[in-house]
């Protein structure tokens, strides 16, 4: 798989009204640049819902349901299953056009958690993919279950006394993979190719999958919009933001990190991490992200080594 062999047409075509450098949009060209035919795309209400669908206008070319926050998994698995009956009917012809979830991580970690779980426990096929930005962004940039530690949002400011968000986010990953599902993955919009892969290896199990993006979002972040790429790098090589797979159970990582940045390199880019570095640099809040990291990526590493195993 190359570039130039990836097709030219676009099922999220222009004239939406995402923010300029939105790592979101970025992320979904690429996902549904990775799509042999078209797809049926499930919606919650979110950035991506309200900016590409202002009514009466829409940048969909495909089949689009908007649902509510809490019920993007519920609706995605009614599609397939609806499809299942009016095909066995001979109502309509038998086809396996993708069916494509999409929500933010409020609508993911947090209010749409209970209906994604349902529906990967009853096995629907479909691809549910959540676009991190790292808080509510879309309703004025409230903490949500992937706002990181120290992270400022207008629901945990920075103050002398409590700086920013007290706990780390959420692991959304291993509640997803505990349901033992076909198919999950990291992506990153800065290594589209990998994402491209995984989102094709996605569509194509027998069953459930889940993608998880980081989408860097430069106005909650409080970063410049030319540099969504260059932070969504910056989170994969510090390894704040590993790439990684599990397929059946196994864990595999995708972009192996040898050499380290540190995670400071990520973070001194994001006015939401502003108060560790300005008016005085906080090395101990810095050096505990730092930690936190380095755990995860070892955890990631003994889980690769223990599932390959079997």
């Amino acid at each position: 798989m190359s570039l130039k062999s990836l097709p030219t047409r676009e099922y999220l075509t222009p004239g939406h009204r995402m923010c300029s450098g939105c790592g979101a949009a970025i992320a979904l060209r690429q996902v549904f640049i990775a799509l042999d035919k078209p797809p049926i795309i499930v919606n919650a209400t979110n950035c991506v819902e309200v900016a590409t669908t202002p009514y009466p206008y829409t940048a969909w070319s495909v089949p689009w349901i908007h649902t509510a926050f809490e019920c993007t998994a519920a609706t995605a698995a009614g599609v397939e299953a609806g499809l299942k009956v009016l095909q066995r009917k001979g109502k309509i012809p038998k086809t396996d056009n993708p069916i494509i979830a999409i929500a933010g991580d409020g609508g993911t970690y947090d209010i749409g958690l209970q209906a994604l779980s349902g529906a990967l426990e009853r096995g629907h096929k479909f691809t549910y993919i959540c676009y991190s930005n790292e808080a509510y962004m879309n309703t004025g940039i409230q903490q949500s279950g992937a706002t990181p530690k120290f992270g400022w949002t207008t629901t945990s400011p920075a103050g002398k006394v409590v700086p920013g968000k007290v706990r780390f986010q959420k692991d959304l990953m291993k509640i997803v993979v505990a349901h033992e599902i076909p198919y999950a993955a990291t992506a990153s919009p800065a290594y589209p190719m990998d994402l491209i892969r995984k989102v094709r290896k996605a569509v194509s199990v027998g069953g459930p999958s889940f993608l998880l993006i980081l989408a860097t979002c430069p106005r909650g972040w409080r970063t410049e919009s030319d540099l969504t790429i260059e932070i969504a790098r910056e989170a994969v090589l510090t390894r704040y933001w590993p790439l990684y797979e599990v397929e059946n159970g196994k864990y595999k990582i995708t972009k192996n990190i040898v050499k380290k940045r540190p995670v400071e390199e990520y973070l001194k880019y994001q006015g939401k991490f502003r108060h560790l570095f300005k008016p005085k640099r906080q090395d101990k809040m810095i050096q505990e992200i730092q930690d936190y990291v380095d755990k995860k990526w070892q955890e990631l590493i003994a889980l690769e080594k223990l599932t390959q195993k079997h």
